[in-house]
């Protein structure tokens, strides 16, 4: 199974009158395909690794391979290329723009790549059919629930085809029958796609839906853990 992701001593420093230091030097590997959460308590850095390998943020020290590519060797505009065409990003609070509908909303990112508007405006409707919202492709924001919105937000980071999708507490604004269709989702698209999710995500009940949970502690990999289905 090919590699998707390679970090090597990872290290993230905020400089101030005081350094902190956020990650001390992570290494680990997530294969092509694979269902993986980063999980740890609140302050242990599990949000920063996200920044790292979305290319959100550089990292202090260290190597990242993301599909072959050494990240640290892009330039700007590179990077931004490189998010548009291979990473899908999935955020706490949605990131939707309340004047558009849902199927603008997740247009965006191939508008971005100067796509055609009638091929993307295809696989944008294809998209929401995959995340069960077909029927409200015409809705604003405001005229869908939370679940739904965040649902609109995973058809959008879907556009492009990325090769990794990314999800920072995906449900962390919703309720409980909501984010187990969230989830669920996620498993589909993983199972179905073949589909490289990592997760950040402080649930216990998470665990379930991955394929491993690479833990953090203080800024260090405290465990990978195998998730027996």
């Amino acid at each position: 199974m090919n590699i998707d992701i390679k970090v090597k001593n990872l290290k993230k420093i905020y400089s101030g009158k005081v350094p902190t230091y956020a990650l001390r030097g992570i290494s680990f590997e997530i294969k092509e395909g694979e269902f993986v959460a980063i999980m740890g308590k609140s302050g242990s850095g599990k949000s920063t690794i996200l920044h790292q390998l979305g290319l959100l943020d550089a990292p202090t020290e260290g190597e990242i391979i993301i599909d072959n590519v050494d990240i640290s060797k892009l330039s700007d505009q590179e990077k931004t290329l490189f998010r548009l065409q291979r990473l899908g990003y999935v955020f706490q609070e949605y990131a939707l723009i309340f004047e558009l509908t849902a199927l603008e909303n997740v247009l965006l990112p191939a508008f971005a790549l100067n796509g055609s508007h009638r091929s993307y405006k295809d696989r944008a409707i294809e998209m929401l059919d995959k995340v069960g919202l077909k029927e409200r492709a015409d809705h604003r924001p405001n005229e869908l629930s939370g679940g739904e919105q965040q649902r609109v937000a995973i058809a959008r980071a879907l556009i492009n085809n990325p090769k990794i999708l990314f999800a920072d507490e995906p449900t962390a604004n919703l309720d409980s029958n909501s984010s187990k269709e969230i989830l669920e989702l996620f498993k589909k698209l993983n199972k179905e796609l073949g589909q490289t999710i990592v997760l950040v995500t402080h649930e216990p009940d998470d665990r379930k839906y991955v394929d491993r949970i690479i833990w953090i502690k203080d800024g260090l990999l405290e465990k990978v853990e195998k998730v027996s289905l």
